[in-house]
């Protein structure tokens, strides 16, 4: 079927091209509420779908806003994207996914293409491997839209910045298992190459000091947040005299319950599990597993707020950047037993 253009709409109608585009695109016009009635009785029934290259050529405005994530193969990534590409269609936006496969060199790519493709605005969550991306900082301060940062920031930069308080994360986590009389716990963490790890780990580290417990570098294992890397990392913990440990992410936990199982061991009768995001807390496991709960619909309200106080309210440049930092809370389950 041909696509039905302004023209045949406007000659049917008896009106100017012009007109039936301002009543089509909602745009002030002085035409009479007839006719107004007429335009879209017949655009309706021609089925005219809008061009929207043309009405952003027209508006210079897209209606289009870029997310990249590191993996969207990541429960609490997915959920995100998912949050987020509901409220941004909710305010008339298309939102772009794109995934950097977690490096800071496809971050630098995926900006410089989402911005050419006309996007309004970026949320960016980096990649945590860097080599080749030494130069994201300054790319992200150049870039010529506004962005948000979301989960994984930049604390040298001066812009808008939405995440969870991870250090806390780590230290509720960990808090709880000290409270079900665990003093050997150990801890799988991406702390050598990420930042919300590290933070995960300072957690970790100041509720042990608040129970008086001292820290052992031999009980901490470093994974990243993929599941292969964290069963390699979990056959540390079974050399260890452990009773409980902190998994740093859902991921992160399956490969831990992965070599657990393996070796005949379970949750929580010889182990105590506390992970992170509580993406897969009530689905997979048998028994279920308390988690340190990251509400993603928050993260992303509060995100595309950010966002639409600078393409909405005004000057995106003189409107000032604001870090919104958002408590986790724990979810309990029945993956912790009292010792």
């Amino acid at each position: 079927m041909a696509k039905v253009t302004l023209k045949e709409i406007a000659r049917e109608a008896g009106l100017s091209v012009s007109t039936v585009s301002l009543v089509l695109n909602n745009r002030p016009c002085r035409v009479s509420d007839e006719n107004r009635r007429r335009i879209k009785a017949i655009a309706a029934a021609k089925r005219y779908v809008p061009n929207q290259i043309a009405r952003s050529l027209v508006m210079q405005r897209s209606g289009t806003l870029g997310l990249i994530v590191p993996n969207i193969e990541s429960r609490f990534f997915s959920r995100l994207a998912k949050n987020l590409e509901q409220r941004c269609r909710a305010r008339g936006y298309a939102l772009f996914i794109t995934t950097s496969d977690d490096l800071a060199s496809q971050d630098i790519e995926l900006i410089s293409t989402l911005v050419t493709r006309g996007v309004e605005g970026l949320f960016i969550v980096m990649g945590n491997q860097r080599e080749g991306g030494e130069e994201l900082p300054e790319r992200i301060a150049e870039c010529p839209v506004p962005y948000v940062m979301i989960d994984r920031v930049l604390d040298e930069l001066a812009c808008d910045k939405v995440l969870f308080d991870n250090e806390l994360g780590g230290y509720l986590a960990t808090r709880h298992l000290l409270e079900h009389g665990h003093r050997r716990i150990a801890c799988i963490v991406n702390a050598s190459r990420s930042e919300t790890g590290r933070r995960r780990l300072d957690g970790y580290r100041r509720a042990l000091d608040e129970f008086g417990v001292t820290f052992d570098q031999g009980l901490v294992f470093d994974s990243d947040y993929y599941i292969p890397a964290a069963y390699e990392a979990a056959a540390g913990v079974l050399e260890t005299d452990a009773t409980a440990v902190f998994a740093s992410s859902d991921n992160i936990a399956l490969g831990l319950l992965k070599r657990l199982y393996e070796r005949g061991s379970r949750v929580p009768r010889d182990y105590s599990v506390v992970s992170y995001d509580n993406s897969a807390a009530d689905s997979l496991f048998e028994p279920a597993l308390t988690a340190i709960d990251q509400d993603v619909s928050v993260l992303a309200e509060e995100a595309l707020a950010l966002m639409l106080r600078r393409l909405e309210g005004g000057s995106a440049d003189s409107v000032e950047p604001v870090t919104r930092l958002l408590e986790p809370r724990l979810v309990e389950h029945a993956s912790v037993q009292t010792v």
